[in-house]
């Protein structure tokens, strides 16, 4: 078993932007916000200080640096997972045998904590810029309303690349349209920021100087309206949006997102396909995967929660 560093650095920022709205910042712009375990949490425990916080109205969520995330971590970087003070769901046993610790470590880290997120009682501002990436995505979409700057990209390459049918938060269809969402999955091309509001999938596209404060002032103009009020409306249009039956399609895909890990694992022996990745990202990949190969055959796991 990995051991946990006694200190994680911190990778999300907590900030008061101003009165009744919390900032929330992904803080690795170094690896261009990738999603790790650390981040993960780091981001539930700060939705939870800014929903529970009776001073806070409207939260934004904002990202340093270029890119707004490059999506989850594929480093290679092997991290022991959560303990059980720490897990924030019912599903458990992430060193279990077979694909029952990637299932319930992808259960809680990517599915329920987003799903969660996007529940959260509270208006969340999506403030985006640079690039936005497959697991980025995930981040991004939780969001009640999203602000974005004109130089702003998305892709999922999850299938293109990676040999996994999207990502685990599985909203394409609702964000994109049907048609739409299909060609953005089978090519992994990219959406611009005119494109994407075009669609529907963001609210607002401003030049990259004028992102934060266009934000930040949204986010003053909610926050005069009743808190309740606010907490209700997004209730009843997330439930209408269900209705619809995203939670139905949001279980199959996530079991499909699965199907696809174990594809991947009798044809490579990992849970994703690196043989279409970039050599600069496959070979460090490879290093890892080779060094890691004599401990995972002697606890005989091979999961995906046991990188990032």
């Amino acid at each position: 078993m990995t051991e946990r560093p006694t200190t994680e650095a911190p990778q999300v920022r907590y900030e008061l932007a101003a009165p009744k709205v919390a900032r929330i910042v992904l803080d690795r712009a170094e690896k261009r916000n990738a999603q790790g375990q650390a981040m993960t949490y780091q981001l539930d425990a700060a939705m939870r200080r800014a929903c529970h916080d009776d001073d806070i109205t409207v939260i934004i969520l904002a990202a340093a640096g270029d890119h707004f995330s490059a999506g989850h971590d594929v480093s290679g970087q092997r991290v022991a997972p959560p303990t059980s003070a720490e897990r924030v769901s019912l599903w458990g046993e992430f060193g279990g045998p077979g694909w029952e610790s990637g299932y319930s470590y992808e259960k809680e880290v990517f599915l329920e904590m987003t799903e969660r997120w996007r529940n959260a009682p509270k208006p969340v501002i999506a403030e985006v810029q640079g690039s936005v990436i497959s697991g980025g995505l995930m981040l991004m979409w939780m969001c009640d309303i999203i602000v974005c700057s004109d130089d702003a990209r998305f892709r999922d390459n999850t299938g293109s690349d990676m040999g996994v049918p999207g990502v685990e938060f599985f909203n394409h269809p609702y964000e994109l349209g049907v048609r739409r969402a299909k060609e953005f999955l089978f090519t992994g091309g990219w959406l611009s920021a005119a494109d994407a509001l075009a669609c529907g999938m963001v609210n607002r596209v401003v030049p990259r100087a004028q992102l934060s404060a266009n934000a930040l002032d949204l986010a003053v103009t909610i926050a005069r309206t009743d808190r309740f009020a606010l907490k209700l409306m997004k209730e009843s249009v997330n439930n209408a949006q269900d209705q619809m039956g995203r939670r139905q399609a949001m279980r199959t895909s996530f079991a499909n997102h699965q199907i696809g890990h174990q594809h991947n694992m009798l044809q490579y022996g990992y849970p994703i396909d690196i043989s279409r990745l970039p050599d600069s990202v496959r070979l460090k990949l490879e290093q890892a995967l080779k060094a890691r190969r004599p401990q995972q055959q002697a606890d005989g796991t091979t999961a995906p929660g046991k990188i990032a």
